[in-house]
C-alpha cells in the first residue's frame, strides 16, 4: 500500500490595487516556485484585498472575503507575504489583510504559531525596501510566525517586472529560494 502525503498548502497574501504590480507579480513567481516544489498554492491578491472592509473585531463587520481569508490562513502550512513599501512601511491594504489574522486568536494554533512565513517587499528605492522588510518581520514575530532566513527586497524602480515576468535572473532566484525555504519548513511540520 502506497502512503499518500498531503501537499503543503502555501498561501500567498499581498499585492496592491493593481494585479499586475511588481508586488503581486513577485508573489505569483514565488508561489509558482512553491507549486513546482510540490505545494498547493493560492494567491490572495489585489481584487480580494480591495474587497476586504477595514478590519474590526466584530463578526458582523467581516464580509465573505474576510471569512474566506481567515479560512485560508487557518488551512495554511506556510505563507508568503508580499507588500509594497509605501512611505517606508507596509501598505495599508496589506496590513488590513494581516489584521484579519486576529480572528485566529482563540484557535488551537494561535495566529501564525510555528508557520514558516516568506517575505517579499517591492519599492521604488532601497530605503523603503529595508524598513518595510523590517516591519513585516516584526509583524510576523508578533503573530508567532517564523520568517524565513531570506526576505526578498526588490528595488523595482528599474521596471524589471513586465507582463507577469521578472527580467532580473537574480531576483527570480531569490523569489524561488524564499519559496523553497517556506516549503522546507512546511514539510518539516
Amino acid at each position: 500500500m502506497v502512503e499518500q502525503t498531503k501537499k503543503p498548502f502555501i498561501l500567498g497574501l499581498g499585492g496592491t490595487t493593481n494585479p499586475t504590480s511588481s508586488t503581486e507579480v513577485a508573489l505569483a513567481i514565488a508561489l509558482e516556485a512553491a507549486a513546482a516544489a510540490g505545494a498547493e498554492t493560492e494567491l490572495f491578491g489585489s481584487d480580494r484585498l480591495m474587497a476586504l472592509p477595514h478590519y474590526r473585531s466584530d463578526p458582523a463587520g467581516i464580509n465573505q472575503t474576510g471569512k474566506d481569508l481567515v479560512a485560508l490562513v487557518r488551512r495554511a502550512d506556510g505563507l508568503i507575504l508580499s507588500s509594497p513599501g509605501y512611505h517606508g512601511t507596509v501598505s495599508g491594504l496589506v496590513k488590513n489583510a494581516i489584521d484579519y489574522i486576529e480572528e485566529t486568536a482563540a484557535d488551537e494554533r494561535i495566529y501564525l504559531d510555528g508557520l514558516p512565513i516568506g517575505l517579499i517587499v517591492t519599492a521604488y528605492g532601497w530605503q523603503a525596501v529595508g524598513s518595510t522588510l523590517a516591519a513585516l518581520r516584526s509583524i510576523v514575530h508578533s503573530l508567532r510566525g517564523w520568517p524565513t532566513p531570506l526576505g526578498v527586497g526588490i528595488n523595482a524602480s528599474g521596471g524589471m517586472f513586465r507582463d507577469g515576468v521578472c527580467a532580473d535572473a537574480g531576483v527570480n532566484d531569490q523569489l524561488k529560494l524564499v519559496a523553497e525555504q517556506v516549503m522546507q519548513r512546511a514539510e518539516a511540520r
